[in-house]
């Protein structure tokens, strides 16, 4: 989302995956489940590709991470239905707090706080 941001055009997928260095297929799924999350907007065409739906300083760190990886717990047994000890299991409250904390401290921060300096760009 970094390559999009300061960006009033779209950009192409191409351009996306360069700027990550990461292959144009990789960049096409993280892409697909920014936009199916309403975080970037989409567009085909000649001049088509991604850009940002909102200011990066209007995006959550989490809900970024939430977006391309469904989630990011610690452990399968957080995700509703991940476990069918959760009733008896004496660690669940652990991994929940966790959890938590995790994503409190993931919200703390947007996607401007992590842009390098405008200098750097």
């Amino acid at each position: 989302m970094a390559a999009l941001a300061g960006r009033e055009d779209f950009t192409s997928l191409r351009d996306v995956a360069l700027a990550n260095g990461i292959p144009h297929k990789y960049s096409e799924n993280i892409m697909t489940a920014l936009a199916k999350a309403g975080l970037v907007e989409g567009s085909r065409g000649k001049n088509g590709g991604y850009r940002l739906s909102r200011a990066p300083e209007a995006y959550s760190v989490a809900e970024i991470l939430e977006a391309i990886e469904n989630s990011f717990s610690v452990t399968n047994c957080i995700k509703e239905g991940g476990c069918p000890h959760a009733d008896t299991c004496t660690t669940l409250p652990i991994w929940r707090a966790l959890d938590e904390n995790v994503h409190e401290f993931l919200s703390r921060y947007t996607l401007k706080d992590i842009l390098p300096p405008p200098s750097a760009q």
